[in-house]
């Protein structure tokens, strides 16, 4: 079972990836320094280091789908 408190919803918009809102600093959609392929490198097993452009805050993607990543730390 995947752990729902380490997920982070994500959305795909004219190939940027956002999300509604960063889970450290809370500010609202967040443009992330990932394009889709960097979602399906780290769908195929790939890890990732992604750091929040709006605080520098870091986590580990681990695993993603097409609504959630999956990440090393806890963030809900």
């Amino acid at each position: 079972m995947i752990p729902f408190e380490k997920t982070l919803p994500y959305d795909i918009l004219m190939k940027d990836v956002y999300v509604l809102e960063c889970p450290f600093c809370k500010k609202d959609n967040v443009l992330l320094p990932l394009k889709p392929r960097d979602i399906v490198h780290v769908h195929e097993g790939k890890k990732k280091l992604l750091i929040f452009p709006c605080c520098g805050n870091k986590v580990m993607l681990l695993d993603s789908d097409s609504d959630y990543l999956l990440t090393d730390t806890v963030l809900r």
